[in-house]
């Protein structure tokens, strides 16, 4: 039975963020799927937060990483083919402020770490999804949108 049919349907709604120092990127490696992968600091929407809220908790649970949210870059909708899981992501553009380094990073996430835009792209095949570039991509492109355009009604 499909969606249109009746059976409920429901997004996972997540975020990310594409946060640059000097010219490279934060990125961190999982553990997801058996594999180590490659991500932004990015994770799930929790319940009665904002988008731009779950941003800064999942780069600093993630990474150890205070960041400042500078702009908005875009949303970005993806089907896994392994899970038929849909995802709606929100990405965040960011700068570092303060680094935690005895912070105890989230469960799966072996490190932080900082790549150039060339040597993430040329990890493409160790990227958790085609997310990941995309959305960096679209901010080297120099998509960026004001913060205001996301909007957390209460």
């Amino acid at each position: 039975m499909s969606y249109r049919e009746g059976r409920f349907w429901q997004p996972d709604v997540t975020v990310a963020t594409v946060v640059v120092d000097g010219g490279r990127l934060l990125c961190v490696e999982e553990r997801a799927g058996g594999r180590l992968v490659i991500n932004q600091p990015a994770g799930h929407l929790e319940p009665d937060e904002s988008l731009m809220e779950a941003a800064l908790r999942e780069t600093r649970e993630e990474t150890g990483w205070d960041v400042r949210l500078t702009a908005f870059i875009g949303a970005y909708q993806w089907k896994a083919p392994e899970t038929g899981r849909h995802y709606l992501r929100f990405a965040f553009a960011a700068e570092p402020l303060r680094h935690d380094p005895k912070r105890t990073l989230d469960e799966g996430i072996e490190r932080a770490l900082w790549l150039a835009p060339s040597e993430l792209r040329a990890e493409s095949a160790r990227h958790r999804s085609p997310l990941v570039w995309q959305v960096v991509a679209d901010h080297l492109a120099g998509r960026r949108h004001p913060l205001s355009l996301v909007q957390h009604l209460e």
